[in-house]
């Protein structure tokens, strides 16, 4: 079973895509780029200002189904330019409080709309029912 999340409060979809997905316990994030919900247009800036709008787009998206930044297990960031790492990595790692989630950086050769940086992530629910903090090697 999915459900579409949807929220007015980040870009809507430029195509064929939700903004998000959520199956059981699981928020699959579509990638976000530096747009303004209201304009649609891409935020003016340095790589700084376009990844706190990524952050905050992605911070909508998880509020529209009572998530936070620490529900992300795991994040997808493509820079254009890896000359940008350093502050793109300052300005995420500003969002999260402890126990960051799991992580790759990529540069790419373009995004939509020409911005710097696009940010995707899964997050998940604490449904109450968790086996605790520990991980268990069941390989044998």
């Amino acid at each position: 079973m999915k459900k579409i999340i949807s929220t007015s409060e980040a870009p809507a979809a430029i195509g064929p895509y939700s903004q998000a997905i959520r199956s059981g316990n699981f928020l699959f994030c579509s990638g976000q780029i530096p747009l303004d919900p209201k304009s649609g247009q891409i935020v003016s800036g340095d790589i700084a200002a376009q990844t706190r709008r990524v952050l905050d787009n992605i911070g909508a998206v998880l509020k529209a189904e009572g998530l936070t930044f620490e529900s992300i297990v795991k994040t997808t960031i493509f820079l254009t330019d890896l000359a940008d790492f350093q502050t793109a990595n300052e300005t995420y790692g500003s969002y999260f409080k402890q126990q960051f989630p799991a992580r790759s950086t990529v540069q790419v050769s373009a995004l939509p709309k020409g911005a710097k940086v696009e940010i995707e992530v899964i997050a998940v629910a604490d449904d109450g029912k968790s086996s605790g903090d520990m991980a268990y090697d069941t390989s044998g």
